[in-house]
């Protein structure tokens, strides 16, 4: 059963089918991309983007960030 893990993609499928008019002259995109500033970018092509997305998600939620942890294991070595 879906959860919140899918809600959001779910959401913007839904936004896009059927609110596609609005969301290329109402103004919506610019809306979504303020909620979800990686919206419209792909997280696979662009691999800074991701690493930041993941960053600024962790700091929000207050867990560890692998890759940062990586990162210092690494200047550690």
């Amino acid at each position: 059963m879906p959860g919140a893990s899918t809600a959001v993609s779910i959401m913007l499928q839904v936004t896009e089918r059927y609110f596609a008019g609005r969301l290329k002259d109402g103004g919506w995109t610019v809306k979504l991309k303020a909620m979800i500033p990686s919206y419209g970018q792909s997280l696979i092509a662009n691999a800074a983007l991701c690493r930041q997305v993941r960053a600024e998600t962790a700091a929000v939620l207050n867990i560890c960030y692998i890759g940062q942890n990586q990162k210092a294991r690494s200047a550690a070595l």
